[in-house]
């Protein structure tokens, strides 16, 4: 089998589908953001990482509280969110101790969100200055008067 397609292979074993979307490589591995969405589609997923985000430094067991998950289970969770970069771990004596890393989801968010919102933001600040430019101003340039001044009980400066 290609690399792509084990990769392919790969996350359908993850996500139980073949037609999984994500940011394939040349090579056929997932990128960080591929491996920090795939990480993200699982609610249980979301759910660890909203403890953390309430609660930074939590051991399984502590994790395990919140899901009512088997502990195996969420032991294989937090490997992917680690392998995702989405989690880190520390060892203090026998514990281990989990924390929430936001950097990759602040980078998906930049990717993949900021980019679609980013005509939004600017149709609203087009509009916004569409409505606060005077009818009798040209749109082009703020200086150009019609004939005609504006009513003097317009209500506008």
């Amino acid at each position: 089998m290609s690399g792509a397609g084990q990769a392919e292979a790969s996350a359908a074993s993850l996500t139980g589908s073949r037609s999984a979307a994500y940011d394939w490589q040349p090579n056929g591995c997932l990128s960080a953001h591929g491996r920090g969405l795939q990480a993200l589609a699982d609610p249980s997923r979301r759910l660890l990482l909203d403890s953390l985000n309430e609660r930074n430094g939590q051991t399984l067991r502590e994790l395990c509280a919140r899901l009512d998950m088997a502990r195996q289970s969420v032991s294989k969770h937090l490997a992917v969110l680690e392998a995702a970069n989405l989690v880190t771990t520390v060892r203090r004596g026998r514990e281990k101790l989990h924390y929430l890393n936001a950097a990759p989801i602040n980078e998906i968010a930049e990717r993949w969100i900021t980019r679609y919102e980013q005509d939004r933001v600017h149709a609203l600040a087009d509009l916004k200055e569409h409505w606060r430019t005077p009818p009798w101003t040209s749109p082009r340039s703020s200086t150009r008067r019609t004939s005609r001044p504006p009513p003097s009980g317009s209500g506008r400066p």
